[in-house]
């Protein structure tokens, strides 16, 4: 036997090597070495490092931000309205002892996270009315007033009502206050999708088309009113407009009758007989028309200078 124990030796160093007692934690990694299930040292950051074959086991933990996804939930709301919920949240593991002690893995940190942010969703919505959960607390639609709402009937003002941000801040910080004792921090909580029941569905269809309808009313009307208006003022200038035209025609046939009856009077005082002879030839043309036909007395004052024609 004691001719074979140095092959014993070697067979079990170069099993030993084969095993590779150097490893080499990456970038983005952290590290714990456990001796039989117990961790030994501290915590390992990115290198090379060594372990004992066969004795110590290497557990890498991500440093990096890691992605948690819960199952979408139905759940009432503080007005009676089931939705289901979809939320997300975002963690890192902040002390790789403790959390390999607590959970030991991801897949137990997931389960963990299921259980302590599905309870204070579950908490959140069953505690908020519908309308705070989906819009902010400054939210109105355009031209719309805001709206009391009834609870119970309580009438709650639109000012006491919170919105989805403050309600998710709420939301993060009490789920927060429950990972440290698993080494893990919470980064962030947020609603990814909401969906409703049928009922509350069709409700919410109602209550957007009728809150549109309201929107159009108030801006026909508002259209109404500026029309008016600008026909109003259209009318006016208008009627200014045509005022100042006709006075300005006024004047300007005064004028010029002004300044043909100056002309007729310049030429009947230059020679009154050449002046009565057109005017009587005017007159002739305005009395027989077309194809017209004047019977007159041969001795008519208005046959004079027809008469002295022969």
């Amino acid at each position: 036997m004691k001719r074979f124990l140095p092959l014993i030796i070697v067979a079990l160093l170069v099993l030993g090597f084969a095993q590779n007692p150097l490893f080499v934690v990456n970038e983005g990694e952290q590290a714990l070495v456990t001796e039989f299930g117990k961790p030994v040292g501290g915590v390992l950051s990115p290198g090379l490092h060594v372990k004992v074959p066969f004795i110590q086991t290497v557990h890498r933990f991500e440093t990096r931000i890691l992605k948690w996804d819960g199952d979408p939930n139905q759940i009432p709301t503080k007005d009676k309205r089931y939705i289901f919920l979809d939320t997300t949240a975002r963690w890192r593991i902040a002390d790789p002892l403790l959390f390999f002690k607590t959970v030991a893995s991801e897949r137990g940190a997931q389960g963990r996270l299921d259980d302590i942010i599905d309870s204070v969703v579950r908490d959140a919505v069953s505690g908020h009315l519908l309308v705070e959960l989906v819009r902010g607390s400054d939210y109105q639609a355009p031209g719309s007033i805001p709206e009391e709402i009834q609870l119970e009937g309580v009438v709650i003002a639109p000012e006491l009502l919170v919105g989805r941000e403050e309600i998710l801040d709420t939301l993060l910080e009490k789920a927060r206050a429950s990972t440290p004792e698993y080494g893990i921090d919470l980064i962030d909580v947020q609603i990814k999708r909401i969906n409703y029941v049928e009922q509350v569905r069709q409700r919410v269809y109602e209550r957007m088309i009728s809150e549109r309808k309201k929107v159009a009313a108030q801006f026909r009307s508002e259209g109404e009113g500026d029309k008016a208006d600008i026909l109003g003022q259209m009318d006016k200038e208008l009627k200014g407009i045509t005022s100042e035209a006709y006075r300005k025609s006024v004047e300007i046939r005064g004028a010029a009758d002004a300044e043909a009856a100056g002309i007729y009077s310049a030429a009947y005082g230059s020679d009154r007989e050449f002046y009565a002879f057109l005017r009587t030839l005017e007159s002739y043309r305005k009395s027989v028309g077309k194809n017209g036909k004047l019977v007159m007395s041969t001795d008519s004052d208005f046959y004079r200078y027809l008469q002295k024609m022969k």
